[in-house]
């Protein structure tokens, strides 16, 4: 079903919970496993002297719950369908053991509480066994061999103690978790286009929200009121040049964030300088790719996804054909530069054709800046790390079928890999497939994804399943 794709997924701070949302406006959170050992962790290891112990098995994440975040509306001023589907997730500050987060359509954002809560459930007991008749109970064997036995003090006795001792459960009731959710606020009616980025701010209060013209900044605790801090729209929209494609918050300093545009941009912006950002204190953008505009030059060059590094220095942008590396001392040019699926460049009149070429790809960082990931065509998984000497990565083909023999063996160096399918509790084993392979599938594709923030995991989306890759 088309509802059940999933667009969306975000793990919270610790890693502990993953939430994913799906076009049907449906939300599931996953919980990591406990009572287990840990994922693997390879420094603890290599400390200890340990080095021939077996790697650990695969990191389990169970289901925990799931809710209809957001319906179908119509919005009848503009005569424009507001699709259910879920455009972003974000986790917010875990407070008082609930968790909390924030959910977005085209249109409204909501703020979620999920809370666990102890539910007594009674046992229910068979007592059939212990109402007999006369007859059947003097047929018992046990009847007749306890002729010989004791009687209680009173002269009563009391034939079928034992056997109801063995038969009663020990205690009535079990106490289950049960995950409540309830929707704490609704923040609507301050975007005019389709929200494209939701992204919390480092001081717990306040979130930003962007379309395709406006970021506008909230407070958690506000649900009618947001200040408008970059306003792209122009008095005649025949003027306009470019939207709004991504932002985020700098990751330490509540005053600073990053906002991409489809014309290749990255801007800095200082929320200190004035209450409307318009002008942005720096301008990321690659010089070496400068040259003659076409059509389809501008459209590939257009930003989807933008994600600031935990050192809030480095900036990961994806735009069609690259996934770039900025360093924001640097706005002449990227310091590293990936590509994804170079084969596809000749073909870019057919991708234009049939709307290919507008697909937008997420990008996700490891928790120390140093490894990056990206989806392509065909449900290839493409990872790199910085500074290694392959740039070409690893690719990673996600699928179902792991049984399938692959097209061709990548000549990376091999590496421990696994895929699981969480939704359907069983995993499945990656396989490396080549870059060079010009033919792939256009209407496969991994577009969706996110890293765990201390451990090498990665969590993506295919259709309507969910894998996760670790190493």
């Amino acid at each position: 079903m088309l509802g059940d794709i999933l667009s969306a997924m975000e793990f919270d701070k610790n890693g502990d919970h993953l939430a994913v949302g799906d076009q049907g406006g449906r939300v599931i959170i996953f919980e990591r496993q406990t009572g287990k050992e840990g994922l693997f962790d390879r420094s603890s290891r290599r400390d200890s002297g340990q080095f021939n112990l077996p790697l650990w098995q695969h990191p389990e994440f169970k289901y925990k719950t799931e809710f209809q975040s957001h319906e179908p509306e119509f919005d009848y001023l503009k005569s424009v369908e507001i699709e259910e589907k879920i455009n972003k997730i974000r986790w917010c500050t875990k407070l008082n053991r609930s968790l909390f987060l924030l959910t977005a359509n085209d249109r409204t954002i909501k703020l979620w509480k999920i809370k666990e809560q102890k539910v007594k459930k009674v046992k229910q007991m068979d007592i059939n066994p212990f109402v007999t008749s006369e007859n059947s109970l003097l047929a018992d064997k046990s009847f007749m061999s306890g002729q010989s036995e004791p009687s209680h003090a009173n002269g009563t006795r009391l034939e079928w103690t034992d056997k109801m001792n063995g038969t009663l459960p020990s205690h009535l009731a079990d106490i289950t978790n049960v995950a409540s959710r309830r929707c704490r606020r609704v923040y609507a009616h301050a975007h005019d286009f389709n929200i494209n980025s939701i992204s919390n701010n480092s001081d717990g209060e306040t979130f930003l929200s962007g379309d395709d013209l406006r970021i506008n900044v909230w407070n958690l605790d506000v649900r009618d009121q947001c200040f408008n801090i970059i306003d792209m729209k122009p008095k005649d929209m025949e003027d306009l040049t470019e939207v709004i494609t991504s932002a985020e918050f700098h990751p330490f300093h509540c005053n600073l964030l990053a906002y991409s545009s489809s014309r290749g941009f990255i801007r800095l912006v200082d929320m200190r300088k004035s209450a409307l950002c318009d002008h942005s204190v720096k301008i990321l953008q690659d010089g070496g790719s400068r040259g003659p505009k076409t059509l389809f030059s501008e459209i590939i060059a257009s930003i989807s996804d933008v994600k600031y590094a935990m050192d809030g220095r480095h900036i990961l942008s994806r735009d069609y054909m690259t996934l770039k590396l900025w360093d924001t001392h640097m706005e002449t040019s990227p310091v590293a530069t990936y590509k994804i699926h170079e084969h596809l460049r000749p073909k870019l009149s057919k991708l234009y054709t049939n709307d290919a070429i507008f697909d937008k790809f997420d990008c996700c960082l490891n928790g120390d800046g140093l490894q990056f990931a990206t989806g392509s065509y065909s449900n290839h998984l493409r990872i790199f790390s910085c500074g290694a000497e392959n740039e070409d990565g690893i690719t990673l083909e996600v699928r179902k079928s792991p049984n399938r023999k692959p097209t061709s063996q990548a000549t990376t160096r091999p590496r421990r890999s696994s895929l699981s399918n969480l939704t359907r509790g069983f995993y499945r084993q990656g396989q490396d497939s080549s870059e060079n392979e010009t033919s792939c599938n256009l209407k496969s594709k991994l577009l969706h994804l996110a890293w765990h923030p201390t451990h090498n995991l990665i969590a993506c989306s295919v259709g309507s399943s969910l894998f996760m890759y670790h190493a």
